[in-house]
């Protein structure tokens, strides 16, 4: 008896007739309402069932008598959308750097792994500073642990002009948290104190709450010992105008200055790879390493 034999025909007229398919009105059977900006966007249910759970969890086994109606997905952008479905219609994307990061995100939602996995080396190989307190934020949500690594590993390195973008004044707490905690950031302590300010103030404006409120969670991760006197009377008198640091955090500082060697222990008199030297950084005895 013949033993019959799986055999393909040539792959891009097949991939090609599927993408043609996407987002087109004929023969669909289900229309989306996608994003803020509520555009319609056409699929076929029995491609969507089949190849991801939670559209067939969406879909359900058939739809009803009549014209069904739309289904509105209001938290995922349109071009992310889209994407997802070119995907899903052809087993390809085409990724974009200014959309990955929300491709990303539908890509986790809706348990597509291997279109997570496209979207996480494709931000690999495009991360830039611009795009990296954004991609830190997406990695710490969904717990993508190797992204954060990444993420945290190119601010370390490019400290000074991450710190200044959009992105990192948009950060979490839970985001901001290992930044802060790292010795390898290129950035010296006065810098930093700065920068932890203007994104507490963002976010004092943002949840209409007090800066020092917002910045409690991560405060407690800047280094006050590390500025020198003068700076450190200067800190003190600027949070007495706006509250920032909680005061017993600048008198543990001010012990360290006053005790020196005995005092000067933990990561809080720790240097990081961009504080530059003062003078009485010669009784720290936790240096960079």
């Amino acid at each position: 008896m013949e033993t019959p034999g799986l055999v393909h025909g040539e792959a891009e007229p097949f991939s090609k007739a599927l993408r043609s398919l996407v987002n087109n009105r004929l023969y669909s059977d289900v229309c989306f309402v996608v994003g803020q900006e509520r555009q319609e966007v056409f699929a076929h249910r029995c491609l969507l069932a089949c190849r991801c759970n939670f559209f067939q969890r969406l879909l359900g086994p058939e739809p009803g008598p009549g014209v069904p109606s739309p289904v509105v997905l209001s938290t995922v952008p349109a071009e992310a959308f889209l994407a997802v479905l070119e995907f899903l219609y052809t087993n390809s994307v085409k990724l974009h750097r200014h959309s990955v990061l929300e491709v990303l995100t539908a890509a986790v939602e809706y348990g597509l792994e291997e279109l997570r996995e496209l979207c996480l080396g494709f931000v690999v190989k495009v991360l830039d500073v611009e795009l990296v307190c954004e991609a830190l934020q997406v990695a710490v949500t969904f717990g993508l642990g190797p992204l954060q690594e990444h993420c945290i590993a190119f601010i370390e390195a490019h400290s000074q002009e991450a710190l200044r973008t959009r992105g990192f004044l948009e950060l979490s707490a839970p985001a901001l948290l290992p930044l802060l905690r790292s010795d390898k950031l290129c950035m010296d302590e006065a810098d930093l104190i700065l920068a932890a300010r203007s994104w507490a103030r963002v976010g004092a404006a943002v949840l209409e709450r007090p800066v020092a409120e917002v910045a409690a969670p991560v405060v407690r991760e800047l280094r006050l010992a590390l500025l020198a006197p003068a700076e450190l009377s200067a800190l003190e008198e600027q949070n007495r105008r706006e509250p920032l640091i909680p005061v017993e955090q600048i008198v543990e500082a001010w012990k360290c200055h006053a005790l020196r060697r005995d005092a000067a222990r933990g990561a809080s008199c720790r240097r990081r790879r961009g504080t530059l030297p003062r003078e009485h950084h010669r009784f720290l005895d936790l240096p960079f390493k």
